[in-house]
């Protein structure tokens, strides 16, 4: 048996999740992987720079190569990270491989100024050196962040791997089911109706944990209000049909 720390996240669409928080150790695998990545980014750059400059006769770095070897470097160490945890759902390479992933403590994704904050205190998270600072910060706060999680209100969280598939298409792509006319969604709100299509909207950017709880507790919320469709149904299946329904009510 081990030991996880857990919080729980209010969702926007009014679910209460409960995600594991990423310790010390993963963090520091994610990092080191992200790390190796990033060096070897930068020696292909110095390279073609090299490469450059003994094209044009130089025999080292000229003023212009060294500024651009600068700019290189700070953008390889601290555009990495945003660039990943922006554009791929808070994962970076070694987050992805490590099964962990950058939101924010409210559950949603992370965006870039955030991102930005967070990447650019790193400069005193590895204060004095070999990240202390951050490693104490992580291991003593109650959400296990460092100080750029703590600025940007963001939380590194280890993802679930979900062991079945779930449907991934998004509602409006999916038809009203042939028996509709016999299904009453009479009962379900408009309010509820708006909650489960922000859901079906933004699932692909949740974990995959996050994503099929919600889905089951909102479809075991609706399901009594809904008289018609089989109850076997997955809940993402319940979901989308019962949006494609509402839709073909007008």
């Amino acid at each position: 048996m081990f030991y996880e720390d857990r919080i729980s996240v209010a969702t926007p669409e009014g679910v209460t999740l409960e995600v594991t928080l990423a310790g010390v150790g993963s963090r520091f695998v994610a990092g080191v992987i992200d790390q190796v990545l990033r060096w070897s980014l930068l020696l292909a750059l110095v390279a073609l720079l090299a490469i450059g400059q003994v094209g044009f006769g130089g025999g080292g770095f000229s003023g212009a190569g060294t500024v651009a070897l600068i700019v290189a470097i700070f953008f390889v160490q601290f555009g990495y990270d945003v660039l990943f945890e922006t554009l791929a759902s808070g994962r970076t390479p070694g987050k992805r491989w490590t099964g962990l992933r950058v939101v924010k403590k409210g559950g949603t994704p992370v965006g870039f100024l955030a991102s930005a904050l967070r990447n650019i205190l790193r400069i005193v998270d590895s204060l004095p050196g070999f990240y202390l600072v951050g490693i104490l910060s992580v291991m003593f706060t109650a959400n296990n962040q460092r100080l750029g999680d703590l600025a940007a209100g963001t939380i590194v969280v280890r993802e679930r791997r979900q062991t079945t598939a779930l449907p991934s298409s998004p509602a409006a792509s999916v038809p009203a089911p042939a028996d509709s006319a016999l299904y009453d969604v009479s009962a379900v709100s408009a309010e509820e109706l708006a909650t489960v299509r922000r859901f079906l909207e933004r699932r692909t950017t949740l974990t995959p944990e996050a994503r099929s709880r919600l889905a089951r507790d909102m479809a075991t919320r609706l399901g009594p209000k809904v008289v018609g469709p089989p109850r076997h149904w997955e809940p993402e299946a319940f979901l989308e049909y019962l949006v494609a329904t509402k839709a073909a009510r007008g």
